[in-house]
Parts: structure tokens; sequence; C-alpha cells
């Protein structure tokens, strides 16, 4: 284990002191137990393109034929873009 020293504000010392209480564990394990739910509740990070790829295929957005032509026109617009400012 690894000691640590954390300088909480008193509102949120009185609320890890008061969930200690509540829950019958030691602050420590009120601090393990917030840091665990915090990483299996957020999201993981995903592509963009692949995020709006799985909401299309589930028939939210735009149609899927309309949505892949969108996605082609982007990229190739974002792969020339550099070229089309030079002067």
């Amino acid at each position: 284990m690894e000691t640590m020293v954390l300088d909480l504000d008193a509102e949120s010392a009185a609320r890890l002191r008061k969930l200690a209480e509540s829950w019958q564990v030691t602050e420590a394990e009120v601090v393990r137990r917030s840091l665990e739910r915090a990483e299996n509740d957020s999201p993981q990070k995903k592509d963009p393109v692949a995020m709006l790829r799985e909401l299309h295929k589930n028939g939210g957005g735009l149609d899927p034929v309309a949505a892949e032509k969108y996605l082609a026109e982007v990229y190739e617009d974002r792969k020339n873009w550099r070229f089309n400012d030079l002067p």
C-alpha cells in the first residue's frame, strides 16, 4: 500500500467521512471504491468515425448509404485540404 496525503476542502472531507461511515469502511476504502467506479463508468475512448458508423448501423442519424457517402467526402476533403490552401 502507498500512503498519500490529500488536501480536501471542508465540504469534500465531510462527504468522504459521511460515506465512510455510511458504508462502514475506511476513508481510504471509499477512495478506492470511488476510483474503481469512476474507471468502470467512464466510456472508453472510441474513434469518432467508428462511433458514427455504429450510430448509422443501428438506424440513427442519416441513411447508411448517405452516411458512408458523407464520410467518404469528408475523408477526401481532409486528405487534400493542405494542398488546396497553398499559393
